[in-house]
């Protein structure tokens, strides 16, 4: 790629998260492409709408939209919106979608997602991590309501780079795309650490929606469900420093409180349930658990709600 030449961008999964950071990414000026599957359609006749509470009303239309990744030009970065559960399944469409060199920037929760895709594609092409702190949702085809927040945390995982320095340059690279779409962005040096810092979030509030049948607001206005938050946290922060990764003291705390100015939010995972689709329960609590439970730190608070929840999902689906 010339100096001085945005990057095209590919977008793997047009979904809540797929559509606004495209969109975004698109009114920013860059050559943005989106795959997509049921929504080919609506997207390709009408493009991508989003109703933001931060933005405003956003339309991108037209979009550029593709149905199969072979259709698509070479991408020099390709972010990735598709859910855990469907990534060993993703990587015929990113080799084909790639550029040499490509980067690869999974947008997804959970612990050691990248490791089932690795193995999968050119050893040539890198593959990062992204962490997205955003309450966002699809409310149909092609139309996406972004409640809050909004920042991505980017880490390096592997690829061609060996040395920390060259790794934290094309993180920085990534995150400068998100900043350039007035998107807030911090390169993470850890990705591991970054992705145990973010289920201190992930994992109480998106189980309990679905086990207790009720977003943000409700849970943080009933003392059971606060202290059970809380303990929740307390463990996620305990196995990450089992694992010998660093979290900041107070830094389950803010995101309590965080949660508590937040608008009301039904957390992706609660969305999943609704339309019958797989939880992502391996990365989100199997891995984090298995990793706690390799260096003696047991979180029976977290296996209990995992229990619930893969009991809850293999009934749902």
């Amino acid at each position: 790629m010339q100096a001085g030449v945005k990057p095209r961008i590919g977008m793997i999964g047009t979904g809540a998260i797929g559509g606004f950071y495209g969109v975004m990414l698109a009114r920013a000026g860059f050559d943005v492409h989106f795959l997509l599957r049921s929504e080919f359609g609506a997207v390709a006749d009408g493009g991508l709408q989003v109703d933001s509470a931060v933005h405003g009303a956003l339309t991108l239309n037209p979009a550029q939209a593709y149905r199969s990744a072979a259709d698509m030009p070479p991408c020099d970065w390709l972010l990735v919106g598709a859910k855990t559960t469907s990534n060993a399944d993703l990587a015929p469409a990113i080799i084909q979608a790639a550029a040499d060199g490509a980067k690869v920037l999974l947008l997804q929760n959970g612990l050691d997602v990248e490791d089932e895709l690795r193995p999968l594609l050119p050893d040539s092409l890198h593959l990062l991590g992204g962490l997205c702190l955003i309450c966002v949702h699809r409310v149909g085809p092609g139309v996406i309501a972004h409640q809050a927040l909004g920042a991505v945390n980017i880490g390096y995982h592997s690829g061609p780079c060996n040395h920390q320095a060259e790794r934290m340059a094309i993180v920085e690279q990534g995150a400068g795309l998100f900043r350039s779409a007035g998107i807030d962005s911090q390169a993470m040096p850890d990705l591991q650490q970054a992705r145990w810092q973010k289920l201190v979030w992930n994992v109480p509030y998106n189980g309990l929606s679905v086990l207790l049948g009720a977003s943000t607001t409700p849970l943080m206005a009933d003392d059971h469900s606060r202290g059970l938050i809380q303990a929740l946290m307390g463990e996620v922060v305990r196995g990450a420093q089992a694992c010998g990764h660093h979290v900041a003291p107070g830094y389950a705390e803010y995101l309590f409180a965080m949660t508590e100015k937040m608008p009301d939010y039904w957390p992706s995972m609660y969305h999943d349930y609704s339309h019958k689709r797989a939880l992502e329960l391996e990365a989100i609590y199997g891995r984090p658990l298995a990793a706690a439970k390799a260096v003696g730190c047991e979180l029976p608070k977290i296996e209990a709600l995992y229990q619930a929840l893969a009991f809850i999902d293999r009934r749902n689906r």
